[in-house]
């Protein structure tokens, strides 16, 4: 991959707090704990478990393919951890932050390495080898689908509250 395309991961990855913050702003407390239909996570469980997979998931994996040769990484299970940390009981302001500091610092770290550090890999369960650049899509690729399911239910949040 070149850099200008891991540059641009970067900075897609550097926005998504930004993104978040417009997804969740104005909505009420009880809208932020309202699971859709769907059976998909509430507002709240979303943030928390952005929150958890960067911080236990992705700043780990990053950490392990720069410092050990072809680390073993672990799955997480995002829906246990949900369960199992009632995220719908956390208080939002306290997850978002800690989401953003550790994208932060995933970030500061990201943005001075090398091609050849991009290029490391390791082997993450469930998926196979993945170099570090496969790790940014694949946190580009999660972020997306997060972002597109917080939009979905601001949308039906706000349009339930205007009924």
């Amino acid at each position: 991959m070149r850099d200008q395309e891991i540059q641009d991961l970067l900075l897609q990855l550097k926005t998504t707090p930004e993104v978040l913050a417009a997804a969740v702003d104005g909505l009420s407390a009880e809208a932020l704990v309202l699971r859709p239909e769907s059976g998909d996570f509430s507002v709240l469980e979303n943030i928390c478990h952005l929150r958890d997979i960067e911080v236990e998931g992705y700043t780990v994996r990053i950490q392990r393919i720069l410092s050990e040769d072809v680390p073993d990484l672990a799955d997480i299970d995002g829906g246990k951890l949900a369960v199992e940390r009632d995220y719908n009981k956390e208080d939002l302001s306290a997850a978002f932050n800690a989401f953003t500091d550790a994208r932060r610092r995933n970030l500061d770290v990201l943005f001075g390495l090398s091609a050849k550090q991009f290029a490391r890999t390791g082997e993450l369960q469930g998926v196979g080898k993945v170099t570090l650049t496969r790790l940014l899509e694949m946190m580009c690729d999660h972020d997306a689908g997060h972002v597109d399911e917080l939009r979905i239910a601001r949308r039906r949040l706000l349009m339930a509250q205007e009924s």
